[in-house]
């Protein structure tokens, strides 16, 4: 009869309150993080002007870097000129000793007789100049270190 009494107990539904529910707070409230579109469209345009800047800076300063060393280069360059020039006279004295002593025996030769009918000087070519000498020299002077590449 317990059980029969159990079933009869009344049972008491939740119910709202009187007043009711408040409203549901359904939408997303995400704070705000970080800068604003403009600010940061500010902040990529100050950058790039920055960047222009410093770039504009460094053009003119390489630019006179480079008239820098054009000016030593031109200023070198007769005493590289009178270095190989002195180079090359000291070459075509040796070979002029060398056909000395090669010619010696034969009559009627004129050591140092120019090949050119001109009393101009006449700026001897690489062979003229290395044709007495190794050939490895020649092919030194003429191709420089372009065979070691």
């Amino acid at each position: 009869m317990a059980a029969a009494g159990a079933r009869l107990a009344k049972v008491k539904q939740d119910m709202p309150p009187p007043s009711g529910y408040g409203p549901i707070d359904y939408k997303r409230h995400l704070p705000r993080r970080g800068l604003s579109g403009y600010s940061l469209f500010a902040i990529g345009i100050g950058s790039m002007v920055m960047g222009y800047y410093t770039l504009f800076k460094w053009n003119r300063e390489r630019r006179r870097l480079l008239i820098e060393d054009l000016e030593a280069r031109i200023a070198l360059l007769p005493l590289l000129q009178a270095e190989s020039d002195r180079r090359v006279l000291r070459l075509l004295r040796e070979n002029l000793e060398e056909e000395a002593k090669i010619m010696k025996d034969v009559p009627g030769w004129k050591v140092g007789e120019s090949v050119w009918h001109t009393d101009r000087w006449v700026t001897p070519t690489i062979d003229e100049v290395y044709y007495l000498r190794p050939q490895s020299e020649l092919e030194n002077e003429k191709l420089g270190m372009q065979w070691y590449v």
